[in-house]
């Protein structure tokens, strides 16, 4: 439930203020007020005046609640308008169908890409020769 409401967020686009994002984000983890001042370290008091703009919190308890309601600190700051990181993709042969990539700011194009995704299946070809057939193999690859 919790992320289909997330991408219905992201798909149009809503923009809020930091109070808004605030609330949107209590209710989507079902967490009434007192609860999640209980959870952060804050009164009652002090946590509703973060939703009604009368205060603003630090650094440290922003970044409590970004980790209590399972959301970025970008997203209730209103830098993102998602609410959690994509996580980062670790599968090389994935990130390398990217058309954005760039070393050290330098974009790199489609021809020099695939020189990568080609080097790197050669790399996986030849370390597959050297492994064993079968677990139980104590013999490499002939």
């Amino acid at each position: 439930m919790i992320e289909k409401m997330i991408n219905i967020f992201v798909d149009d686009g809503w923009s809020m203020t930091f109070q808004q994002r605030l609330r949107w984000a209590r209710k989507m983890r079902g967490f009434t007020i007192e609860k999640l001042a209980e959870q952060i370290g804050v009164a009652k008091s002090t946590y509703a005046n973060y939703e009604l703009s009368n205060r603003e919190p630090g650094l440290a308890t922003i970044q409590a609640l970004a980790k209590v309601l399972d959301v970025s600190t970008d997203f209730l700051l209103g830098i993102s308008d998602h609410p959690k990181i994509p996580p980062l993709e670790t599968n090389a042969r994935v990130y390398l169908q990217s058309e954005k990539i760039h070393w050290d700011g330098i974009q790199l194009e489609e021809e020099e890409l695939k020189l990568v995704r080609d080097f790197l299946e050669h790399v996986i070809k030849e370390r597959a020769k050297r492994l064993p057939s079968h677990p139980g193999d104590t013999c490499a690859k002939k």
